[in-house]
């Protein structure tokens, strides 16, 4: 036997002694991987400091913080999850007990992605314990040092058996895919999705994919520029670029283009200095494949600002690209890296052409002063997830759903809802003017206004506050942008390990 069918049928065997259906060998493996987190925090950040170049604060701020609140979610809501839950009747079975139980669905696979190695890769497996699921975890090889620290650390923190680390490249994921899974959770590119779901389609495997796409920002003239722009660098160039849910591109009128790319252009003097190079909290190109291919991207456009490189240290500058063609190389695929490019639209009605022309993003930004502007992009385009007025903070929504409109993302990773097959649009509105001042904040922002998600919006105090850029001071505005959320209601992965099952007693798998 291979070492990857050893790895999985060891799994198996230990998910049939039945030890991890019980609730307290759960919690016990959670805490043991909360443990992990504090007691190895610079060990982790030294390896993600040698792949990706990015600082301990955005490791812990983006990968380690928002993993810790997960599982504390995980823990709390543990026996409220697990618990039946009454149904409705009819006539024919009124003196019945109708309920739905949950039930683990069996041994899973978890492939990680490099741009957030362990928040996407230990999130999935967060709700895979949570769920009483086995799980072989893949961690991505492009992640060199994280994915041998993975591979050390977490059999000495949780179960070896139910949950083993396989490391290796596409050979070994081959492999892996050879053999017989319950559920398969992958994170990465639509091109090799594709290959997962025709591996998975031999064994009638449930799959979920979180994929990427060509995330469109529209900032209307109706706004005030000078924020809109400042969270628009603050979230394209969070990670060096190498985010899912990262705005792609801008569309604006020509008239308002100088505008934005010089307010664009102050944000990133600000967020990384004068020099991006030599920044400590500016992130670098996974590897020199991906920086030819970015750099690819960048010949038939014109350069605003930044464009300077090294590929010898996978570097290349905050970009702006003005006045771009819908033809142009950066327009055809996601870029996953820190180029904006702009292209001017003749306002709002040409912007929502443009954006149903392509296929839905995962997700949509949109700045405007004016609710019938955000209301029409609402209402006329269709998106994984839009934001009115900020972005990637809805990441930190732990009562949104997350997940993608077909192509970006198949699957949508969703709470409860999920369950029930229904497909919900995560939609955050912000006000286009910061309503409300922070008092720590004052003399860090100069006295500017600061804006503060209402509690009606259904934003917990804690991360939220953290991701935002106006929300942290200086040292902290200049970290690495999230990849996953800080926790989501219904623990996101315990929900998508989930099915349901029509007889008189559900069963819910998990």
């Amino acid at each position: 036997m291979s070492r990857e069918q050893q790895a999985v049928a060891r799994a198996r065997k230990a998910f049939d002694t039945g030890r991890s259906k019980s609730l307290e060998y759960r919690v016990r493996q959670l805490k043991n991987l909360q443990r992990l987190f504090t007691e190895k925090q610079k060990v982790i950040s030294d390896a993600i400091k040698k792949d990706l170049n990015k600082s301990e604060v955005g490791t812990q701020l983006y990968e380690t913080l928002g993993l810790e609140g997960e599982i504390s979610l995980a823990i709390k809501k543990l026996k409220e999850w697990a618990a039946p839950r009454p149904v409705g009747k009819n006539l024919m079975t009124i003196s019945d007990s109708v309920y739905i139980k949950p039930e683990p669905l069996g041994v899973v696979l978890i492939i990680g992605a490099w741009n957030y190695p362990w928040a996407v890769t230990i999130q999935p497996l967060i709700g895979a314990i949570a769920a009483g699921n086995a799980a072989v975890v893949k961690p991505s090889e492009v992640c060199v040092h994280t994915a041998k620290v993975m591979e050390d650390l977490l059999p000495l923190y949780i179960d070896k058996e139910l949950y083993p680390v396989v490391t290796g490249g596409v050979p070994e994921t081959q492999e892996l895919l050879r053999q017989r899974f319950d559920h398969i959770f992958y994170t990465g590119n639509s091109t090799v999705g594709k290959l997962i779901m025709e591996a998975a389609a031999k064994n009638l495997t449930p799959v979920t994919l979180e994929l990427g796409g060509k995330s469109p920002c529209y900032i209307d003239k109706a706004c005030d520029i000078a924020i809109a722009c400042r969270r628009v660098a603050w979230g394209k160039y969070t990670n060096c670029g190498q985010t899912c849910i990262a705005p792609d591109y801008v569309l604006c009128e020509p008239s308002i283009q100088d505008r934005v790319i010089e307010e664009v252009k102050k944000s990133i003097k600000e967020f990384y200095t004068d020099n991006p190079k030599n920044c400590p909290d500016y992130g670098r190109i996974i590897n020199q494949r991906h920086f030819k291919r970015i750099m690819n991207m960048l010949e038939d456009s014109t350069v605003a600002a930044g464009g300077d490189n090294d590929e010898s240290d996978c570097y290349i500058a905050p970009t702006v690209l003005r006045d771009v063609k819908p033809e142009a190389k950066v327009m055809q695929e996601e870029i996953f890296g820190p180029l904006l490019p702009i292209m001017p639209v003749n306002g709002l009605d040409e912007a929502i052409k443009f954006i149903n022309k392509g296929e839905k993003p995962l997700a949509l930004y949109v700045f405007s002063s004016d609710d019938k502007v955000i209301n029409r992009m609402t209402d006329e385009t269709s998106s994984g997830g839009l934001l009115a007025n900020d972005c990637l903070v809805h990441f930190s929504v732990n009562s949104l759903p997350f997940g993608g409109v077909a192509t970006p993302s198949p699957s949508v990773v969703a709470c409860r809802k999920q369950w029930y097959g229904l497909l919900p649009r995560q939609v955050q509105l912000r006000p286009a003017e910061p309503p409300a001042r922070l008092p720590h904040q004052a003399a860090e922002n100069g006295g500017r206004e600061q804006h503060a998600l209402p509690a009606s919006h259904g934003q917990e105090a804690g991360l939220g506050a953290l991701f935002h850029p106006e929300q942290r001071g200086r040292g902290l505005d200049r970290a690495d942008g999230p990849r996953r959320r800080a926790g989501c209601g219904g623990c996101r992965c315990a929900a998508e390990l989930s099915g349901l099952k029509t007889s008189r007693c559900f069963k819910d798998n998990m």
